[in-house]
Order: C-alpha cells, then sequence, then structure tokens
C-alpha cells in the first residue's frame, strides 16, 4: 500500500506540473466530440432569425428593410417592422456572424470563431481565478467545470447567441479581476466588454448589472454615504427605467406567459393555473407597464409563478430531461451551488470579485422570474462558470484545512 501511494503521489505532481496543458487537451477534445456529435455547426430552431438578419448585412453592409413589411396590429404590438425590432435586441450577434458569411467562411467561420473565443474564456477564467487564489488550484477546478460541464460547451457548435454571451461573460469577469491593479487601460477593457456582452442578447446587461453591485458592494464596505446616495439615485431613476424598458420589450409578451401559468415558454408541463380569473392590464401601453399593472392586481399568483420559476431555473431538473442529466444536476450541481454560497463570504477573496460572481446568477435568476425560464439550458449556462468559480474557490479552500 505504501508503494502505490507513493506511486500515486508522484503521478499527482507531475500531472500537477503539465496540468494547464492537460487542461488544453481536455478543451480540445470536447470541442472535437460536440463537433462530431452534431456533425459540424448545428443549427436550431432560433438560428434562421440570426443567420437571416446576418445575411442582409453581409450583402448590403448594413441592414436594409424588405419590401412589403407586415402592417402594425394588435399581435405585433403595433410595430411595423416587428421582426426587425426584435432582433435588435440581439445585434451584436448577427453582426458577428455577417463578419463570416462575408468572408464566404460560412457557417463554419462562425462555429470555429465562437470554438477559439470559448477557448480564450476558458484561459481567461483560469488566469481570474488564479489571480484571486495564487496557486493555481483553484483556477484548475474552476476551469475543467467550465470545459467539461456538457451544458455550457455545447453552444459552441449552436448557431445561436449563447456562445459568444458566455465567453463575453466570462472575458468580463476576467477584465473585472484586472481592475484591481489599476489603470485606464484595464478599466477601458472592462467597459468595452461590458458593453459587448449586453449587445449579444437582451439580458446581457446582467454581466453589466453585476460589475455594478461589485461597485456597490465596495462602496457599502468603505463609503456608506456614497452607497445609501447611489441607492437613492437608483431609485429615483425607477420611471426612466420603466419608461427604457417599454421601448426594449415591444416585441416580447410577458404578461401572456403570466397568463398561461408557464414555468418555462410554452411548455405547458408544470403550469401554474390560478384559482379565480386574472386581471389583466389594457391593451395599448408598454410591456412593464403592463407587468407592473398584472402584479399589482394579482400579487399571490405572480409570487407563486415566481417562485416556480425561480426553482426551476436553478434546479436545471425539467421532466423531459433524460435520467443521467438530472443525476449530474442532483449529485454535482446542486452541491456546486453550496459551495459557492459559502465561497460568497470569503473575506479573503476580493469583495468586487465575489460580488460580481454572485451578482449573474441572481440577477440573471431575477429576470427569469419577471420573464419567464426557458425550456431547455439556455438561461441557465450563461451563469454557469460564475458559479464554477465561487465553488472552486470553496472547495480549494477546504482541502488546505
Amino acid at each position: 500500500m505504501g508503494s502505490l501511494s507513493h506511486f500515486v503521489a508522484i503521478l499527482g505532481r507531475c500531472c500537477w506540473r503539465v496540468h494547464p496543458w492537460l487542461l488544453l487537451g481536455l478543451w480540445l477534445l470536447v470541442q472535437a466530440a460536440f463537433l462530431l456529435r452534431f456533425h459540424g455547426p448545428h443549427y436550431a430552431n432560433d438560428s434562421a432569425r440570426y443567420l437571416n438578419y446576418a445575411t442582409n448585412l453581409a450583402t448590403h453592409g448594413y441592414y436594409k428593410l424588405e419590401p412589403g413589411a407586415a402592417s402594425a396590429t394588435i399581435a405585433n404590438n403595433g410595430v411595423d417592422t416587428f421582426q426587425y425590432e426584435h432582433n435588435q435586441r440581439y445585434i451584436l450577434y448577427p453582426w458577428f456572424q455577417s463578419v463570416w458569411l462575408r468572408l464566404h467562411a460560412g457557417w463554419w467561420g462562425i462555429v470555429l470563431a465562437q470554438l477559439a473565443i470559448s477557448g480564450l474564456a476558458a484561459w481567461a477564467l483560469y488566469a481570474a481565478v488564479g489571480r484571486l487564489a495564487p496557486g493555481g488550484r483553484a483556477a484548475a477546478v474552476a476551469t475543467a467545470l467550465f470545459i467539461m460541464w456538457p451544458d455550457v460547451q455545447q453552444f459552441n457548435c449552436y448557431l445561436l447567441t449563447e456562445s459568444l454571451f458566455i465567453s463575453l461573460s466570462v472575458l468580463s469577469f476576467w477584465a473585472l479581476v484586472r481592475v484591481r491593479a489599476g489603470g485606464w487601460r484595464a478599466w477601458g477593457l472592462l467597459l468595452s466588454l461590458l458593453l459587448l456582452t449586453a449587445l449579444v442578447r437582451p439580458n446581457g446587461f446582467v454581466v453589466a448589472g453585476a460589475a455594478g453591485v461589485a461597485g456597490l458592494a465596495v462602496l457599502y464596505s468603505r463609503q456608506r454615504r456614497l452607497f445609501w446616495g447611489a441607492i437613492g439615485l437608483g431609485v429615483l431613476a425607477v420611471p426612466l427605467v420603466v419608461w427604457w424598458l417599454n421601448y426594449q420589450l415591444i416585441s416580447f409578451f410577458i404578461v401572456e406567459t403570466y397568463q398561461r401559468g408557464e414555468l418555462m415558454f410554452a411548455t405547458p408541463v408544470w403550469a401554474i393555473h390560478p384559482g379565480a380569473p386574472l386581471d389583466m392590464p389594457p391593451d395599448g401601453i408598454g410591456q412593464m407597464s403592463r407587468v407592473l399593472y398584472f402584479a399589482a392586481h394579482n400579487p399571490g399568483f405572480l409570487a407563486r409563478l415566481m417562485l416556480g420559476k425561480l426553482l426551476v431555473f436553478f434546479s436545471s431538473v425539467k421532466p423531459y430531461y433524460s435520467l443521467g442529466h438530472r443525476l449530474l444536476s442532483v449529485l454535482v450541481l446542486w452541491p456546486l451551488y453550496w459551495l459557492a454560497a459559502r465561497a460568497i463570504r470569503r473575506t479573503d477573496v476580493w469583495l468586487p470579485a465575489r460580488a460580481f460572481l454572485a451578482g449573474v446568477p441572481l440577477l440573471q435568476a431575477a429576470v427569469v422570474m419577471l420573464t419567464v425560464d426557458d425550456y431547455d439550458v439556455r438561461f441557465l449556462a450563461p451563469v454557469l462558470p460564475f458559479v464554477f468559480g465561487l465553488a472552486a474557490l470553496q472547495l480549494t479552500a477546504n482541502s488546505k484545512r
């Protein structure tokens, strides 16, 4: 037994010396596996509108409205160019696709670019966690989870926004950690990445919001008066935010999902049904105004909906998932949540980084509670790298004791 233990210890030390190369090999193996599984670029149900938009951009150099657009009706919120307005919420991704289409690289160009940026994000996660917890163990654990978790890496092959969104979100975290050393370049890089992330998809603002949470955490710990002043300004800005959201959400139908009791979009499974008729908002007002009206007139039912969506979102367990997927969530992801929650209180880890890592999942959860969860993992996958980062920080701290 002594000889075996000695051999295992030597093997472990040898593997640790080359663990960055092992992580690189693992990343390459995972990407190859998904490319083989999907037979190359994967065309999903929402891919058409991104590709159509990107093709228009690649052809004209700008988006040219096609003749014969549908007239404004109640069904499309009175918007003549409904699809155009809706796709504007995902503006960066069609532009990203259009570059490769214009270069005649096609779908393969898009996916290979997504793979390259995802690889850069994996390196960035390793570097950022490594700055927070020197020694490399936390960085290696977080990066290994990021690489091996199938719900995250599969999107690199999809012609959807998720891969670019996940990568830019992780790169934003890396840029935030670099700000600790100071310098205008670090701040410029952070602000640029936060802006790009916000332009990839409508909920991209949660990453910038998490950076704001990180700033508030610093103010709370050092400048309490400035903290409360910032909170006060936020309260005063609520009417402006509602006005802005009324415009931003013009192509979404949130209250209709409330009416159907959906916990997962367009999925009747696990839907919650009211015990009495609902008081619905009138037509002709903005989407956010309709949400506020519904909340004021149906608070109990909305609270049940929000709690149900929160549980479905974080559980990663849905009725049509495979047994293996459910077991992976229960046996691995749920304990990682517990470790991540404990890591938030780690005073030896830089406070803004902890606030940012916690802020992204919590703000995303708030968005899901106010809207609706997706029927697959497209809303959960982007926040998992931050859960992995927190969990790795706590797991490696436990191993030192």
